[in-house]
């Protein structure tokens, strides 16, 4: 693992600014990957490694930085839970926990520094000095990750019957017997 401050100098850079979700995005990726005994998930350890994230907020970008997973690697996942949490799997051992950040943490932020009036930096400050434990639950936890959702996973394009557009890693539809996009297939999320 880095040392706390450079990845703190990644993450900034990576979203933009540093706040109290990146100080515990990185806490957190970090507890996940000390947990797994994965020591340099960037580097050395880069493959074995996927991440689930359930939130796309500042966090999200800090985890990355830490383990080194990203979407287009297909190594970061994301499940749309609103959670502060992530599970990190490690494929070498097939091990896998889930780290969720505890409600408890601000009102603990906010006793340890009452004189700090800026909610953000006052849990900045607490957030880089809480032990994990007054931070985070873990649990262990199985996943199973399909073949066509690995990283690396190569596999055919498919056309969609209706649109015409490529589909790949088994995202078709069939209904009765014809090939359809998700979108083609009623999933739309745009008009």
């Amino acid at each position: 693992m880095k040392p706390f401050a450079e990845y703190e100098e990644l993450a900034a850079k990576a979203h933009g600014h540093m706040c109290a979700g990146q100080i515990l995005g990185l806490r957190l990726a970090i507890y996940g990957c000390r947990l797994l005994g994965i020591e340099d998930p960037a580097g050395a350890d880069r493959k074995r490694l996927v991440t689930f994230v359930e939130i796309d907020r500042c966090a999200t970008d800090a985890i990355s930085v830490v383990t080194g997973c990203r979407m287009g690697k297909r190594a970061l996942k994301f499940r749309d839970f609103g959670k502060m949490a992530a599970t990190f799997h490690d494929l070498a051992s097939d091990r896998a926990v889930r780290v969720a950040a505890l409600e408890s943490s601000k009102q603990k932020a906010r006793e340890m520094f009452p004189e700090i009036a800026a909610k953000n930096e006052q849990q900045m400050r607490a957030y880089r000095q809480m032990a994990d434990d007054d931070l985070f639950a873990h649990q262990w936890v199985r996943v199973k990750i399909e073949p066509h959702d690995m990283p690396g996973f190569k596999g055919p394009r498919i056309a969609c019957a209706t649109c015409g557009e490529g589909i790949s890693f088994s995202r078709e539809v069939v209904r009765d017997g014809v090939t359809l996009c998700r979108s083609c297939a009623g999933e739309r999320y745009w008009e």
